[in-house]
């Protein structure tokens, strides 16, 4: 038999009607307990609203549709959405949102770990962070339960950048290739990918020599327009794991596809009535990257080259010709594929004879490390790159050895400094005499 308690009042509800709360247990000691704890959690302006709790899952969906959408740029809610369905949702989906645990979320990350790395569990970790965190302001739960979570610590990625040899080679393979002037921005200037392939005339001034990375271009993923997605991609729905060794997906880089859950509601990209998804301009994350960048002089020639020679590509292509203004454009106008762009990295590698690396080690961290061997400062560099932090920019660049062992050098000589040699050998000269004449003194 189960004890319940009288009523406590906890506040006003939002009809104006006041909010009492009943709490039960199996014995009377345990009713006060509960009681006493919803009074302390009152009195401190913390006591969780009234009313069923909703799941984790159920509370993901509202979060991301009706709160990260107003703040999160598309690419980072795609991610968002993404994790959230193949790891948050099957993982912790079914708890109730006030019963959520500590305990739960380590079960949860040790069994990603054997799956994945652990800057995406990190990922996962700070989804649900912000998640619960808004929960928490809005009294659904009384704490949010991933501070009391340590998540799996990260090493930072080794970068990679180019030497300035290595730099070289890369523009002598890239010079044979229409998309020439696309490496020289991306390896002499450090801009993002999305950066790059996103520029458009209007915002290169070749007058001022200034580049205005007002944009980007970005891949972003198909949603459903359709009013049952589910039944919309029922034909792709796949609900076992494949076999090994798989010859479908063999090609993959990321390997086998996970099985759809019964409720799947992917396959946008399919949709009839599609939207959202696909090449789209978007605006770079910060205020900070939009931010004009000098264009180095000798590159300037080379860009009104090249813009004659798309005049004329313009010209030849006629009504095939698809107007985006961009930079560095397809045969057609459009945009170039930020896929064909990374393929058309590691060719270039190859025929450069350089060992394989990250794009962004040959772009972007390979200007920062350049720059600082030219004896750039630092604050400057945070100003070319665009980082909102010289923290940030420290990270981008890496020191060479032979720079480290020539300060060396001058550090061993400020403490001991090496003799002269027109110095040193007249030391050995005055020496020599002195000897010669301490032997005539004793044979004498």
């Amino acid at each position: 038999m189960r004890t319940q308690s009288r009523p406590s009042r906890v506040g006003i509800k939002s009809d104006g009607s006041p909010d009492r709360r009943h709490r039960r247990g199996k014995t009377v000691v345990e009713v006060r307990r509960k009681v006493m704890e919803l009074e302390r959690l009152r009195d401190e302006g913390r006591a969780p609203k009234a009313g069923r709790k909703p799941t984790v899952a159920q509370w993901m969906e509202t979060y991301l549709t009706t709160i990260a959408s107003l703040k999160l740029k598309p690419r980072s809610l795609d991610d968002y959405w993404s994790k959230t369905r193949n790891d948050i949702i099957p993982g912790l989906g079914q708890h109730r949102l006030d019963k959520l645990a500590p305990e739960h979320l380590e079960r949860l990350y040790a069994d990603m770990l054997q799956e994945h790395a652990a800057s995406h569990v990190l990922k996962v970790h700070r989804i649900l962070s912000c998640a619960l965190k808004i929960a928490h302001r809005r009294r659904l739960v009384v704490e949010n339960v991933a501070t009391l979570v340590d998540p799996p610590s990260v090493d930072e990625t080794e970068t990679n950048p180019f030497t300035i040899e290595e730099a070289k080679a890369f523009l002598e393979a890239a010079a044979k290739r229409p998309a020439f002037m696309r490496w020289v921005v991306g390896v002499g200037m450090g801009f993002r990918q999305g950066e790059a392939l996103g520029f458009r005339w209007p915002y290169v001034d070749l007058e001022a020599e200034l580049f205005h990375p007002h944009w980007q271009l970005q891949r972003l993923t198909w949603r459903h327009g359709c009013k049952d997605p589910h039944a919309c991609g029922a034909r792709l729905h796949r609900f076992e794991t494949c076999p090994l060794p798989c010859s479908t997906h063999r090609n993959y880089t990321r390997g086998c596809p996970k099985p759809c859950t019964k409720t799947c509601t992917r396959h946008a990209s399919t949709c009839p009535e599609r939207k959202g998804g696909g090449l789209a301009f978007t605006r770079p994350k910060t205020k900070k990257s939009r931010n004009a960048v000098p264009i180095p002089p000798p590159f300037v020639p080379y860009l009104r080259e090249h813009k004659a020679q798309q005049d004329e590509a313009r010209i030849a292509a006629g009504v095939d010709w698809e107007e985006h203004d961009v930079v560095f454009a397809r045969p057609d106008g459009r945009p170039i594929d930020p896929r064909a762009d990374w393929e058309e990295f590691k060719e270039l590698l190859t025929e450069a004879g350089i060992s394989d690396r990250r794009l962004y080690d040959g772009s972007r961290h390979t200007t920062g490390t350049i720059l600082t061997e030219l004896g750039v400062d630092m604050p400057t560099i945070m100003e070319i790159l665009r980082h909102t932090g010289i923290t940030q920019t420290r990270r981008y660049v890496k020191g060479r050895s032979h720079l480290s062992k020539d300060a060396m050098s001058r550090m061993g000589a400020a403490f001991w400094p090496q003799p002269d040699t027109a110095t040193e050998t007249k030391t050995e000269t005055t020496g020599n005499r002195a000897a010669r004449s301490r032997r005539r003194r004793r044979i004498k």
